[in-house]
């Protein structure tokens, strides 16, 4: 799929009232959405990939990581992410995390960032309270919808 189609595509999503349009091209297929909490960017679909490495579940405990599928059931409010992409924590490798095990976030704050086809996407808070767990290392790869924290 050209690149300028696809920008020509943004600009008219830009100028109206739709939010989201899904377009197929042979195998290829971009999806464009806009949402007022998390800024998305289009992305290419490809064919499958090979078996992504296991997410590992940061418990409450804090250091001991546990694998997905040995955890209890997850209970709070979830965030999830809204696109494929790597997970980041913070803004750049040494800078202060975002969201810290324990601290108290508020509707809006940045929890962690999310890189897609090289655009860097803040995903914040959509409910008060405290972060339980963190579902994610850092710089690992996520899926759509994959939970990400926990804040109860």
């Amino acid at each position: 799929m050209d690149i300028r189609k696809i920008k020509k595509l943004i600009d008219m999503i830009g100028e109206s009232d739709v939010t989201e349009i899904e377009i197929h091209e042979g195998e290829e297929s971009v999806r464009i959405s806009r949402h007022t909490q998390v800024v998305q960017v289009p992305q290419m679909v490809a064919a499958p990939m090979a078996l992504a490495p296991q997410p590992v579940i940061a418990g409450a405990a804090g250091d001991t990581p546990v694998k997905k599928g040995e955890a209890d059931p997850l209970t709070g409010h979830i965030v999830r992410s809204p696109m494929v992409g790597t997970f980041y924590r913070s803004p750049t490798p040494g800078a202060k995390i975002f969201a810290e095990l324990g601290q108290r976030v508020e509707v809006g704050d940045t929890l962690c960032i999310i890189e897609a086809m090289k655009s860097l996407n803040q995903i914040e808070a959509d409910k008060a309270g405290r972060i339980t767990k963190v579902l994610v290392e850092n710089a690992q790869p996520v899926e759509y919808n994959q939970p990400l924290f926990v804040i109860e």
